[in-house]
């Protein structure tokens, strides 16, 4: 497989879910502050953060508010991450990869960046927020859905999906590392949200369901373990990771336990520290630390990707 092609479909899937996050983020926010005072700036500061915009905002717009964060994220050509950015970065992808992702797909790729367009020369997005991004999500769902059973599950696939999770991991790990950044001198027994926000925390990861099947009454520890270790719900990191070290050993065709590459052995080794961590040992590191360090890892994980795959 060309390297400019497997690069094409790996940024294309990572583009995708880079805008279906961006949706849920924007969703939950604003549902949030419907019980918050109607100034207030927290939420709208903490999801630049998540979203690693806050310093390009800040230059751009001063003070965040609910109606320039969510152009900004949105619509805005200043933010190279905003959502139409990067549905308009997966769309040029797919079209230069048209000869080898299903027609279903590129089909797919095209309606939503198309949908986007259409809804912010309506106004949509200002009159029907949620609706809007309740379309961007289930259209990426949908990608996925056709992803899977239209295209052959060999080597595009795996880039495809390793894109994909990559991405995911890096922002479950951010949503969840935001909400400590901001107590530093905190005792790993501290947690500073109440059940409001931890709810809204795990709707925007669309985990909260999930999360109270499993173990019901909310609680810190668990909500925090959900999201990085679980081995069985598609958004924790774990899981992720998991699925990324099959993924590269189906590209390199090399067994499990083994590495034959950079990108096997960073993938390898953090899917093995996952699998024998366990929540009272990150608590005791400390939650922003161990948050931070993995980030660290998942970018170095994408760098051995690139180099390994893309730079031949």
């Amino acid at each position: 497989m060309l390297s400019r092609v497997a690069d094409s479909v790996f940024w294309m899937s990572r583009y995708i879910e880079r805008a279906e996050n961006l949706a849920r983020f924007l969703d939950v926010t604003m549902t949030l502050t419907l019980d918050l005072p109607s100034d207030s700036v927290e939420p709208w500061e903490q999801l630049l953060v998540i979203t690693d915009t806050l310093e390009d905002f800040t230059r751009l717009y001063g003070e965040p508010d609910q109606e320039k964060v969510i152009r900004f994220l949105t619509v805005d050509d200043l933010n190279p991450a905003s959502m139409l950015t990067s549905l308009a970065k997966a769309r040029e992808n797919a079209r230069c990869v048209r000869e080898t992702i299903s027609s279903e797909m590129w089909e797919q790729v095209n309606t939503i960046y198309l949908d986007v367009n259409a809804a912010v020369s309506g106004n949509q997005i200002e009159l029907m927020p949620h609706a809007f991004f309740s379309r961007v999500k289930f259209a990426s769902h949908q990608f996925i859905g056709v992803t899977d059973s239209t295209m052959a599950h060999g080597e595009s696939w795996h880039f495809n999906r390793l894109g994909r999770l990559l991405e995911r991991a890096e922002k479950t790990s951010r949503l969840l590392d935001v909400k400590y950044v901001k107590q530093p001198d905190s005792t790993p027994n501290d947690f500073f949200m109440d059940d409001l926000q931890w709810s809204s925390l795990l709707k925007a990861a669309s985990a909260h369901e999930m999360y109270r099947k499993k173990f019901g009454r909310i609680e810190p520890r668990r909500v925090a373990e959900f999201l990085v270790l679980d081995r069985e719900f598609p958004r924790a990191a774990h899981y992720c990771l998991l699925r990324c070290e099959e993924s590269v050993h189906a590209i390199s065709g090399t067994k499990s336990g083994t590495y034959a590459n950079i990108a096997e052995q960073r993938i390898g080794r953090l899917c093995a520290n996952l699998d024998y961590l366990s929540i009272e040992e990150i608590i005791e590191r400390g939650i922003h630390q161990f948050l931070e360090g993995l980030r660290n890892d998942l970018y170095a994980c994408g760098d051995a990707v690139t180099e390994t795959f893309f730079h031949m």
